[in-house]
Protein backbone atom coordinates (compact mmCIF):
# COMPACT_ATOMS: atom_id res chain seq x y z
CA UNK A 1 0.00 0.00 0.00
CA UNK A 2 1.69 3.68 -0.78
CA UNK A 3 1.68 5.60 1.95
CA UNK A 4 0.80 9.50 1.03
CA UNK A 5 2.38 10.35 4.84
CA UNK A 6 0.95 12.34 7.26
CA UNK A 7 -1.04 15.75 7.67
CA UNK A 8 -3.19 17.65 9.56
CA UNK A 9 -6.32 17.65 7.93
CA UNK A 10 -7.21 15.32 5.21
CA UNK A 11 -10.01 16.43 2.86
CA UNK A 12 -11.91 13.66 1.10
CA UNK A 13 -13.84 15.28 -1.60
CA UNK A 14 -13.43 18.22 -3.75
CA UNK A 15 -16.31 19.45 -4.98
CA UNK A 16 -17.75 22.58 -3.86
CA UNK A 17 -17.13 21.91 -0.55
CA UNK A 18 -13.93 20.39 -0.48
CA UNK A 19 -12.60 23.15 -2.47
CA UNK A 20 -13.64 25.98 0.13
CA UNK A 21 -12.23 23.99 2.94
CA UNK A 22 -8.85 23.74 0.93
CA UNK A 23 -8.37 27.69 0.90
CA UNK A 24 -9.68 28.08 4.39
CA UNK A 25 -7.57 25.35 6.13
CA UNK A 26 -4.63 25.83 4.08
CA UNK A 27 -4.81 29.60 4.97
CA UNK A 28 -2.68 28.60 8.58
CA UNK A 29 0.85 28.43 7.22
CA UNK A 30 1.57 25.70 10.30
CA UNK A 31 -0.38 23.32 8.90
CA UNK A 32 -0.85 20.76 6.21
CA UNK A 33 -3.67 19.79 4.30
CA UNK A 34 -4.11 17.02 1.69
CA UNK A 35 -6.97 17.11 -0.59
CA UNK A 36 -8.23 13.77 -2.06
CA UNK A 37 -10.35 13.97 -5.55
CA UNK A 38 -11.55 10.75 -7.07
CA UNK A 39 -11.68 12.50 -10.33
CA UNK A 40 -9.63 14.68 -12.31
CA UNK A 41 -8.04 17.89 -12.85
CA UNK A 42 -10.89 18.64 -15.83
CA UNK A 43 -10.04 21.12 -18.11
CA UNK A 44 -12.33 20.04 -20.69
CA UNK A 45 -13.91 23.11 -22.70
CA UNK A 46 -17.40 22.64 -21.90
CA UNK A 47 -16.94 22.85 -17.87
CA UNK A 48 -15.95 26.21 -18.81
CA UNK A 49 -18.69 27.23 -21.80
CA UNK A 50 -22.00 27.41 -19.17
CA UNK A 51 -23.50 25.80 -21.79
CA UNK A 52 -21.57 22.92 -21.41
CA UNK A 53 -23.95 21.34 -18.67
CA UNK A 54 -25.35 19.75 -21.94
CA UNK A 55 -22.16 17.83 -22.81
CA UNK A 56 -21.02 16.87 -19.03
CA UNK A 57 -23.99 15.56 -17.79
CA UNK A 58 -24.34 11.95 -18.08
CA UNK A 59 -20.58 11.88 -19.61
CA UNK A 60 -18.26 9.56 -17.98
CA UNK A 61 -15.87 11.79 -18.02
CA UNK A 62 -17.46 14.83 -16.19
CA UNK A 63 -20.04 12.79 -14.25
CA UNK A 64 -20.35 9.43 -11.71
CA UNK A 65 -23.78 8.82 -13.98
CA UNK A 66 -25.73 7.55 -11.28
CA UNK A 67 -29.12 6.44 -11.58
CA UNK A 68 -31.97 5.83 -8.94
CA UNK A 69 -33.56 3.43 -8.00
CA UNK A 70 -36.46 2.05 -10.21
CA UNK A 71 -39.25 4.81 -8.22
CA UNK A 72 -42.91 3.91 -7.30
CA UNK A 73 -43.85 7.73 -7.19
CA UNK A 74 -42.48 8.08 -11.01
CA UNK A 75 -44.35 5.39 -11.71
CA UNK A 76 -41.30 2.81 -11.82
CA UNK A 77 -38.92 4.86 -13.64
CA UNK A 78 -35.27 5.06 -12.79
CA UNK A 79 -33.98 8.62 -13.64
CA UNK A 80 -30.13 10.00 -13.92
CA UNK A 81 -28.56 11.21 -11.12
CA UNK A 82 -25.91 13.46 -12.30
CA UNK A 83 -22.78 13.83 -9.62
CA UNK A 84 -20.15 16.20 -10.49
CA UNK A 85 -16.52 14.31 -11.26
CA UNK A 86 -13.04 16.30 -11.07
CA UNK A 87 -12.01 19.00 -9.21
CA UNK A 88 -14.78 21.56 -8.28
CA UNK A 89 -17.28 18.21 -8.32
CA UNK A 90 -21.13 19.63 -9.78
CA UNK A 91 -20.03 22.61 -10.16
CA UNK A 92 -18.43 21.96 -12.78
CA UNK A 93 -21.63 20.40 -14.43
CA UNK A 94 -24.49 22.54 -12.43
CA UNK A 95 -26.80 25.10 -13.17
CA UNK A 96 -24.78 28.28 -11.91
CA UNK A 97 -28.01 29.92 -10.11
CA UNK A 98 -27.39 31.62 -7.59
CA UNK A 99 -29.77 30.94 -4.84
CA UNK A 100 -29.70 30.95 -0.93
CA UNK A 101 -32.72 30.10 0.22
CA UNK A 102 -35.32 31.50 2.94
CA UNK A 103 -34.58 32.77 6.13
CA UNK A 104 -37.04 30.08 7.73
CA UNK A 105 -35.21 27.29 6.04
CA UNK A 106 -31.92 28.50 8.68
CA UNK A 107 -33.96 29.27 11.60
CA UNK A 108 -35.34 26.20 11.32
CA UNK A 109 -31.63 24.77 11.14
CA UNK A 110 -31.18 26.58 14.67
CA UNK A 111 -33.86 24.80 16.22
CA UNK A 112 -33.42 20.94 15.12
CA UNK A 113 -29.41 21.48 16.14
CA UNK A 114 -30.29 23.62 19.41
CA UNK A 115 -27.33 26.24 18.12
CA UNK A 116 -28.11 29.68 16.79
CA UNK A 117 -25.09 29.42 14.89
CA UNK A 118 -26.94 27.80 11.94
CA UNK A 119 -30.05 30.76 12.02
CA UNK A 120 -30.23 33.53 9.65
CA UNK A 121 -28.66 36.37 11.33
CA UNK A 122 -25.36 34.51 11.46
CA UNK A 123 -25.69 32.73 8.13
CA UNK A 124 -26.16 35.57 6.36
CA UNK A 125 -22.49 37.48 7.04
CA UNK A 126 -21.08 33.86 6.34
CA UNK A 127 -22.71 34.29 2.38
CA UNK A 128 -21.92 37.59 1.90
CA UNK A 129 -18.21 36.74 3.35
CA UNK A 130 -17.47 34.38 0.24
CA UNK A 131 -19.38 36.76 -2.37
CA UNK A 132 -18.08 38.71 -5.25
CA UNK A 133 -21.61 39.91 -6.14
CA UNK A 134 -22.53 42.12 -9.07
CA UNK A 135 -24.29 44.17 -6.06
CA UNK A 136 -21.54 44.32 -3.48
CA UNK A 137 -21.70 46.22 -1.09
CA UNK A 138 -25.03 46.60 0.18
CA UNK A 139 -26.82 45.10 3.52
CA UNK A 140 -27.24 41.62 1.64
CA UNK A 141 -24.25 40.96 -0.86
CA UNK A 142 -20.62 41.42 -0.34
CA UNK A 143 -17.98 41.99 -2.45
CA UNK A 144 -14.94 40.97 -1.39
CA UNK A 145 -15.26 36.81 -1.37
CA UNK A 146 -14.01 34.04 -3.98
CA UNK A 147 -18.09 32.70 -5.36
CA UNK A 148 -18.41 35.42 -8.56
CA UNK A 149 -22.16 36.52 -8.98
CA UNK A 150 -23.10 38.16 -12.07
CA UNK A 151 -26.68 38.97 -14.11
CA UNK A 152 -27.18 36.70 -17.19
CA UNK A 153 -26.15 37.78 -20.15
CA UNK A 154 -29.00 37.60 -22.34
CA UNK A 155 -32.78 37.98 -22.81
CA UNK A 156 -35.82 36.03 -24.46
CA UNK A 157 -39.29 37.76 -24.81
CA UNK A 158 -40.65 34.45 -24.47
CA UNK A 159 -39.48 34.98 -20.44
CA UNK A 160 -40.89 38.31 -20.19
CA UNK A 161 -43.72 37.39 -21.26
CA UNK A 162 -43.88 34.66 -18.88
CA UNK A 163 -43.27 36.80 -16.16
CA UNK A 164 -45.64 39.19 -17.03
CA UNK A 165 -48.12 36.60 -17.13
CA UNK A 166 -47.20 35.47 -13.42
CA UNK A 167 -47.49 39.47 -12.18
CA UNK A 168 -50.89 38.96 -13.96
CA UNK A 169 -51.55 35.53 -12.08
CA UNK A 170 -50.83 37.81 -8.78
CA UNK A 171 -47.06 36.71 -7.73
CA UNK A 172 -45.18 39.93 -7.83
CA UNK A 173 -42.12 40.68 -9.23
CA UNK A 174 -39.05 41.08 -7.28
CA UNK A 175 -35.77 42.21 -7.67
CA UNK A 176 -33.85 40.10 -5.75
CA UNK A 177 -34.36 36.10 -4.69
CA UNK A 178 -31.37 36.21 -2.02
CA UNK A 179 -32.57 38.93 0.94
CA UNK A 180 -34.37 36.28 3.22
CA UNK A 181 -37.90 35.93 1.45
CA UNK A 182 -37.86 34.96 -2.31
CA UNK A 183 -41.48 35.39 -2.89
CA UNK A 184 -41.86 36.94 -6.62
CA UNK A 185 -40.07 36.39 -10.10
CA UNK A 186 -37.04 37.58 -11.85
CA UNK A 187 -34.52 36.53 -13.91
CA UNK A 188 -32.34 33.98 -11.85
CA UNK A 189 -28.99 35.92 -11.14
CA UNK A 190 -25.70 32.85 -11.85
CA UNK A 191 -22.26 31.69 -10.73
CA UNK A 192 -20.23 33.18 -13.82
CA UNK A 193 -17.71 35.59 -14.63
CA UNK A 194 -18.30 37.73 -17.86
CA UNK A 195 -19.86 34.88 -19.54
CA UNK A 196 -17.85 31.83 -18.27
CA UNK A 197 -19.02 29.27 -15.93
CA UNK A 198 -17.46 30.10 -12.43
CA UNK A 199 -16.74 26.82 -10.10
CA UNK A 200 -15.74 26.04 -7.23
CA UNK A 201 -12.48 25.08 -8.35
CA UNK A 202 -11.77 28.86 -10.08
CA UNK A 203 -13.48 30.53 -7.17
CA UNK A 204 -11.53 28.52 -4.54
CA UNK A 205 -8.93 26.25 -5.61
CA UNK A 206 -6.76 27.82 -8.37
CA UNK A 207 -5.88 30.92 -6.37
CA UNK A 208 -4.53 29.05 -3.58
CA UNK A 209 -2.84 25.80 -5.54
CA UNK A 210 0.78 27.15 -5.08
CA UNK A 211 0.38 27.42 -1.07
CA UNK A 212 3.33 24.72 -0.08
CA UNK A 213 1.12 23.04 2.58
CA UNK A 214 -1.35 22.37 0.29
CA UNK A 215 -1.15 18.70 -1.35
CA UNK A 216 -4.12 18.08 -4.37
CA UNK A 217 -4.46 14.20 -4.90
CA UNK A 218 -7.04 13.48 -8.24
CA UNK A 219 -7.92 10.31 -9.64
CA UNK A 220 -7.81 9.15 -5.33
CA UNK A 221 -10.80 7.28 -4.85
CA UNK A 222 -11.57 7.29 -1.16
CA UNK A 223 -12.80 3.57 0.53
CA UNK A 224 -12.23 3.88 4.24
CA UNK A 225 -11.49 5.10 7.40
CA UNK A 226 -8.30 4.59 9.36
CA UNK A 227 -9.60 4.06 12.89
CA UNK A 228 -8.22 3.92 16.63
CA UNK A 229 -10.83 2.69 18.66
CA UNK A 230 -12.82 5.38 18.49
CA UNK A 231 -11.12 7.69 16.92
CA UNK A 232 -10.66 8.15 13.09
CA UNK A 233 -6.60 8.39 12.04
CA UNK A 234 -6.55 8.27 8.64
CA UNK A 235 -8.28 7.16 5.08
CA UNK A 236 -7.52 4.77 2.75
CA UNK A 237 -8.17 5.58 -0.53
CA UNK A 238 -7.22 3.90 -4.46
CA UNK A 239 -5.06 5.69 -6.91
CA UNK A 240 -5.28 3.79 -10.45
CA UNK A 241 -6.55 0.73 -8.40
CA UNK A 242 -3.30 1.06 -6.23
CA UNK A 243 -3.99 0.95 -2.85
CA UNK A 244 -3.34 3.75 -1.09
CA UNK A 245 -2.94 5.54 2.75
CA UNK A 246 -2.72 8.75 4.53
CA UNK A 247 -2.43 9.77 8.13
CA UNK A 248 -4.36 12.85 9.56
CA UNK A 249 -2.70 13.97 13.10
CA UNK A 250 -5.88 16.34 13.67
CA UNK A 251 -8.79 15.46 11.58
CA UNK A 252 -10.46 13.71 8.73
CA UNK A 253 -13.28 15.90 6.87
CA UNK A 254 -15.93 14.06 4.67
CA UNK A 255 -16.98 16.29 1.78
CA UNK A 256 -17.68 13.73 -0.63
CA UNK A 257 -21.25 15.39 -0.82
CA UNK A 258 -24.54 13.94 -0.07
CA UNK A 259 -23.75 10.22 -1.84
CA UNK A 260 -20.07 9.54 -1.38
CA UNK A 261 -20.22 10.39 2.10
CA UNK A 262 -22.16 8.47 3.84
CA UNK A 263 -20.62 5.71 1.21
CA UNK A 264 -17.01 6.23 2.63
CA UNK A 265 -18.70 6.21 6.67
CA UNK A 266 -20.36 2.70 5.53
CA UNK A 267 -17.51 0.88 3.99
CA UNK A 268 -15.56 2.17 7.04
CA UNK A 269 -18.41 0.36 9.88
CA UNK A 270 -20.31 3.55 10.72
CA UNK A 271 -23.67 3.44 9.78
CA UNK A 272 -26.96 1.03 10.68
CA UNK A 273 -25.52 -2.10 12.31
CA UNK A 274 -28.03 -4.66 11.11
CA UNK A 275 -27.04 -2.91 7.24
CA UNK A 276 -23.85 -3.14 7.88
CA UNK A 277 -23.55 -6.91 8.89
CA UNK A 278 -25.97 -7.47 6.38
CA UNK A 279 -22.95 -6.96 3.89
CA UNK A 280 -20.57 -8.59 6.20
CA UNK A 281 -18.99 -5.11 7.23
CA UNK A 282 -17.74 -5.50 10.82
CA UNK A 283 -19.36 -2.41 12.73
CA UNK A 284 -17.09 -0.07 14.56
CA UNK A 285 -19.47 2.79 15.30
CA UNK A 286 -23.60 2.62 15.50
CA UNK A 287 -24.62 5.35 13.65
CA UNK A 288 -28.22 4.51 12.29
CA UNK A 289 -28.90 8.17 10.77
CA UNK A 290 -26.22 7.40 7.97
CA UNK A 291 -27.46 7.38 4.37
CA UNK A 292 -31.02 8.14 6.00
CA UNK A 293 -33.62 11.17 5.42
CA UNK A 294 -32.17 11.85 1.71
CA UNK A 295 -34.30 15.03 0.37
CA UNK A 296 -34.58 16.21 -2.95
CA UNK A 297 -35.94 18.61 -4.75
CA UNK A 298 -38.52 16.69 -7.88
CA UNK A 299 -38.97 19.15 -11.02
CA UNK A 300 -42.47 18.56 -13.20
CA UNK A 301 -41.81 19.91 -16.61
CA UNK A 302 -44.45 21.28 -18.11
CA UNK A 303 -44.08 22.44 -21.48
CA UNK A 304 -45.91 24.61 -23.89
CA UNK A 305 -45.98 25.17 -27.45
CA UNK A 306 -46.51 28.35 -28.55
CA UNK A 307 -46.23 30.38 -32.14
CA UNK A 308 -45.41 33.75 -33.51
CA UNK A 309 -42.55 34.23 -30.61
CA UNK A 310 -38.90 33.51 -30.79
CA UNK A 311 -37.43 30.32 -28.91
CA UNK A 312 -34.11 28.32 -28.32
CA UNK A 313 -36.00 25.54 -30.79
CA UNK A 314 -36.05 27.51 -33.99
CA UNK A 315 -32.41 28.55 -33.27
CA UNK A 316 -30.79 25.49 -32.27
CA UNK A 317 -32.45 23.31 -34.85
CA UNK A 318 -30.92 25.81 -37.76
CA UNK A 319 -27.57 26.29 -39.17
CA UNK A 320 -27.86 29.55 -39.18
CA UNK A 321 -28.64 29.72 -35.72
CA UNK A 322 -25.88 28.02 -34.74
CA UNK A 323 -23.48 29.68 -36.35
CA UNK A 324 -24.86 32.94 -34.93
CA UNK A 325 -24.78 31.48 -31.43
CA UNK A 326 -21.37 30.38 -31.87
CA UNK A 327 -19.91 33.90 -33.35
CA UNK A 328 -21.95 35.60 -30.52
CA UNK A 329 -20.16 33.45 -27.77
CA UNK A 330 -16.75 33.84 -29.20
CA UNK A 331 -16.83 37.15 -29.97
CA UNK A 332 -18.90 38.91 -27.15
CA UNK A 333 -19.16 36.04 -24.68
CA UNK A 334 -23.06 36.91 -25.05
CA UNK A 335 -26.17 34.94 -26.16
CA UNK A 336 -27.70 31.22 -25.93
CA UNK A 337 -23.84 29.74 -25.38
CA UNK A 338 -23.78 31.33 -21.62
CA UNK A 339 -27.39 30.28 -20.82
CA UNK A 340 -27.56 28.46 -17.62
CA UNK A 341 -30.25 25.60 -17.84
CA UNK A 342 -32.85 28.42 -16.54
CA UNK A 343 -32.98 31.48 -16.88
CA UNK A 344 -36.54 33.04 -15.55
CA UNK A 345 -37.48 31.90 -12.09
CA UNK A 346 -40.45 32.14 -10.16
CA UNK A 347 -41.58 31.11 -6.30
CA UNK A 348 -44.81 31.05 -5.23
CA UNK A 349 -47.26 29.62 -2.65
CA UNK A 350 -49.19 26.19 -3.73
CA UNK A 351 -52.31 27.79 -1.33
CA UNK A 352 -53.17 30.76 1.07
CA UNK A 353 -52.32 28.56 3.89
CA UNK A 354 -48.65 28.31 3.09
CA UNK A 355 -46.48 31.40 5.14
CA UNK A 356 -43.87 31.08 2.65
CA UNK A 357 -43.28 30.35 -0.95
CA UNK A 358 -43.40 26.54 -1.31
CA UNK A 359 -42.98 26.04 -5.13
CA UNK A 360 -40.08 27.16 -7.15
CA UNK A 361 -39.88 27.51 -11.12
CA UNK A 362 -37.26 27.17 -13.34
CA UNK A 363 -38.79 28.61 -16.75
CA UNK A 364 -36.51 27.79 -20.25
CA UNK A 365 -37.31 29.07 -23.63
CA UNK A 366 -37.03 25.17 -24.79
CA UNK A 367 -38.14 22.12 -24.44
CA UNK A 368 -37.21 18.32 -25.47
CA UNK A 369 -38.33 15.04 -24.13
CA UNK A 370 -35.86 14.68 -21.56
CA UNK A 371 -32.67 15.37 -21.03
CA UNK A 372 -29.60 14.34 -23.69
CA UNK A 373 -32.81 13.98 -26.36
CA UNK A 374 -32.47 16.84 -29.27
CA UNK A 375 -34.84 20.39 -29.01
CA UNK A 376 -37.81 20.06 -30.44
CA UNK A 377 -38.52 21.18 -33.78
CA UNK A 378 -41.43 23.28 -32.61
CA UNK A 379 -41.15 26.46 -30.78
CA UNK A 380 -41.84 25.86 -26.69
CA UNK A 381 -41.23 26.68 -23.53
CA UNK A 382 -40.67 24.92 -20.12
CA UNK A 383 -42.19 25.69 -16.85
CA UNK A 384 -40.39 23.39 -14.47
CA UNK A 385 -41.78 24.08 -10.99
CA UNK A 386 -40.90 21.76 -7.90
CA UNK A 387 -41.65 21.30 -3.87
CA UNK A 388 -39.31 23.36 -2.21
CA UNK A 389 -40.04 21.55 1.08
CA UNK A 390 -41.11 17.90 0.39
CA UNK A 391 -42.15 15.50 3.24
CA UNK A 392 -41.12 12.56 1.02
CA UNK A 393 -37.97 10.90 2.50
CA UNK A 394 -35.27 8.95 1.02
CA UNK A 395 -32.32 6.83 1.64
CA UNK A 396 -28.65 5.99 -0.38
CA UNK A 397 -26.33 2.90 0.67
CA UNK A 398 -23.38 1.35 -0.57
CA UNK A 399 -24.09 -1.75 -2.79
CA UNK A 400 -20.81 -3.35 -1.23
CA UNK A 401 -17.28 -3.37 0.37
CA UNK A 402 -16.32 -1.68 -3.27
CA UNK A 403 -15.62 1.71 -3.64
CA UNK A 404 -15.76 1.21 -7.50
CA UNK A 405 -19.56 0.13 -7.29
CA UNK A 406 -22.71 2.48 -7.68
CA UNK A 407 -24.51 3.27 -4.67
CA UNK A 408 -27.89 2.50 -4.08
CA UNK A 409 -29.99 5.52 -4.31
CA UNK A 410 -33.68 5.98 -3.58
CA UNK A 411 -35.33 9.26 -3.02
CA UNK A 412 -39.27 7.94 -3.00
CA UNK A 413 -40.26 10.61 -4.71
CA UNK A 414 -43.70 11.48 -3.86
CA UNK A 415 -44.38 8.36 -1.41
CA UNK A 416 -45.89 11.06 0.75
CA UNK A 417 -49.87 11.81 0.22
CA UNK A 418 -48.53 15.40 1.46
CA UNK A 419 -46.40 15.80 -1.72
CA UNK A 420 -48.80 13.88 -4.30
CA UNK A 421 -51.50 16.96 -3.25
CA UNK A 422 -49.04 19.75 -4.17
CA UNK A 423 -47.94 18.37 -7.10
CA UNK A 424 -51.24 18.86 -8.33
CA UNK A 425 -51.24 22.19 -7.25
CA UNK A 426 -47.94 23.07 -8.58
CA UNK A 427 -49.69 21.79 -12.05
CA UNK A 428 -52.66 23.96 -11.78
CA UNK A 429 -50.94 27.21 -11.06
CA UNK A 430 -48.50 26.67 -14.11
CA UNK A 431 -51.67 26.18 -16.01
CA UNK A 432 -53.11 29.66 -14.70
CA UNK A 433 -49.82 31.35 -15.51
CA UNK A 434 -50.13 30.17 -19.20
CA UNK A 435 -53.51 31.09 -19.28
CA UNK A 436 -52.97 34.82 -18.88
CA UNK A 437 -53.62 37.76 -21.00
CA UNK A 438 -49.47 38.22 -21.60
CA UNK A 439 -49.38 34.75 -23.37
CA UNK A 440 -52.38 34.79 -24.88
CA UNK A 441 -51.15 36.14 -28.69
CA UNK A 442 -48.54 33.05 -29.02
CA UNK A 443 -51.54 30.38 -28.38
CA UNK A 444 -49.91 28.28 -25.70
CA UNK A 445 -50.59 24.77 -26.22
CA UNK A 446 -49.75 22.20 -23.37
CA UNK A 447 -47.77 19.22 -24.65
CA UNK A 448 -46.54 18.14 -21.39
CA UNK A 449 -47.92 16.71 -19.05
CA UNK A 450 -51.33 16.70 -21.27
CA UNK A 451 -55.09 18.41 -21.02
CA UNK A 452 -55.72 14.79 -20.33
CA UNK A 453 -54.90 14.59 -16.50
CA UNK A 454 -57.58 16.67 -14.52
CA UNK A 455 -58.26 15.55 -10.86
CA UNK A 456 -55.77 15.11 -8.22
CA UNK A 457 -55.28 11.37 -8.73
CA UNK A 458 -54.66 12.20 -12.46
CA UNK A 459 -52.57 14.37 -11.78
CA UNK A 460 -50.39 12.97 -9.14
CA UNK A 461 -50.08 10.05 -12.13
CA UNK A 462 -48.76 13.23 -14.86
CA UNK A 463 -46.37 14.14 -11.92
CA UNK A 464 -44.93 10.35 -11.78
CA UNK A 465 -44.90 10.86 -15.58
CA UNK A 466 -43.19 14.13 -16.12
CA UNK A 467 -40.82 14.08 -12.55
CA UNK A 468 -37.32 14.61 -12.51
CA UNK A 469 -34.82 15.38 -10.15
CA UNK A 470 -32.76 18.86 -10.34
CA UNK A 471 -30.05 17.31 -8.43
CA UNK A 472 -30.17 18.54 -5.37
CA UNK A 473 -29.54 15.69 -2.49
CA UNK A 474 -29.34 17.09 0.96
CA UNK A 475 -29.12 15.22 4.66
CA UNK A 476 -27.96 12.39 4.85
CA UNK A 477 -25.67 12.71 7.61
CA UNK A 478 -27.68 15.43 8.76
CA UNK A 479 -26.64 17.54 11.86
CA UNK A 480 -29.23 17.42 14.92
CA UNK A 481 -29.63 17.18 18.91
CA UNK A 482 -27.95 15.46 20.96
CA UNK A 483 -31.39 13.08 21.74
CA UNK A 484 -31.63 13.22 18.04
CA UNK A 485 -31.59 9.18 16.92
CA UNK A 486 -31.17 9.65 13.16
CA UNK A 487 -28.31 12.80 13.81
CA UNK A 488 -25.04 11.73 12.28
CA UNK A 489 -23.14 14.67 13.23
CA UNK A 490 -23.62 17.54 15.70
CA UNK A 491 -23.98 21.23 14.94
CA UNK A 492 -20.57 21.61 14.83
CA UNK A 493 -19.99 19.12 11.97
CA UNK A 494 -18.41 16.27 14.33
CA UNK A 495 -19.64 12.89 13.56
CA UNK A 496 -21.11 11.50 16.92
CA UNK A 497 -19.23 9.45 19.15
CA UNK A 498 -15.93 9.61 17.14
CA UNK A 499 -12.95 12.20 17.41
CA UNK A 500 -11.14 13.10 14.52
CA UNK A 501 -13.93 12.83 11.97
CA UNK A 502 -16.55 16.04 10.88
CA UNK A 503 -18.97 15.83 7.86
CA UNK A 504 -19.00 19.14 5.90
CA UNK A 505 -21.14 18.85 2.76
CA UNK A 506 -24.77 19.30 1.76
CA UNK A 507 -25.34 15.95 3.50
CA UNK A 508 -25.57 17.75 7.16
CA UNK A 509 -28.49 19.76 6.33
CA UNK A 510 -31.24 18.54 8.51
CA UNK A 511 -33.86 19.49 5.93
CA UNK A 512 -33.79 20.93 2.04
CA UNK A 513 -33.11 25.09 1.75
CA UNK A 514 -36.04 26.40 -0.29
CA UNK A 515 -34.11 27.09 -3.37
CA UNK A 516 -30.87 25.44 -5.57
CA UNK A 517 -28.26 23.84 -2.97
CA UNK A 518 -24.56 25.12 -4.76
CA UNK A 519 -23.99 28.39 -2.98
CA UNK A 520 -26.07 26.69 0.69
CA UNK A 521 -22.89 24.17 0.30
CA UNK A 522 -20.17 27.04 -0.26
CA UNK A 523 -21.70 28.63 2.71
CA UNK A 524 -22.06 25.49 5.18
CA UNK A 525 -18.09 24.91 3.97
CA UNK A 526 -17.33 28.31 4.76
CA UNK A 527 -18.73 27.73 7.97
CA UNK A 528 -17.32 24.25 8.95
CA UNK A 529 -13.67 25.57 8.14
CA UNK A 530 -14.06 28.56 10.26
CA UNK A 531 -15.15 25.80 13.18
CA UNK A 532 -12.59 23.54 12.16
CA UNK A 533 -10.02 26.57 12.85
CA UNK A 534 -11.68 27.59 15.73
CA UNK A 535 -11.44 24.14 17.44
CA UNK A 536 -7.76 23.37 17.07
CA UNK A 537 -6.65 26.02 18.99
CA UNK A 538 -9.02 24.90 21.81
CA UNK A 539 -7.69 21.82 24.03
CA UNK A 540 -9.78 18.99 23.91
Amino acid sequence: MKDFGEYDYIIAGAGAAGCVLANRLSADPDVKVLLLEAGNDEQWIWTKIPVGYLYCINNPRTDWCYKTEPEPGLNGRSIIYARGKGLGGSTLINAMLYLRGQQRDYDEWAALTGDNAWGWQNVLPEFKKVESHHKGGCDFHGKDGEWRVEQQRLRWDILDRFAEATVQAGIPATPDFNRGSNLGVSQFEVNQKKGTRWSAVRGFLDPVRHRSNLTIVTAALSDRLIMDGKRVTGIEFQQHGQPCMAKARVEVVLAAGSIGSPGILQRSGIGDPAFLQSLGIPVTHALPGVGQNLQDHLQLRSIYKVDGIHTLNQQANSIIGKIKMGLEYALFKRGPLTMAPSQLGLFACSDETVGTPDLEYHVQPLSLDKFGDPLHKFPAFTASVCDLRPQSRGHTSIRDRDPNTAPRIAPNYLSHKADRVKAAKAIRLTRRIASQAALAPYHPEEYLPGPGFETDEELAVAAGNIGTTIFHPVGTCKMGRDDDAKAVTDSRLRVRGLEGLRVVDASIMPTITSGNTSSPTIMIASRGAQMIREDRRVPA
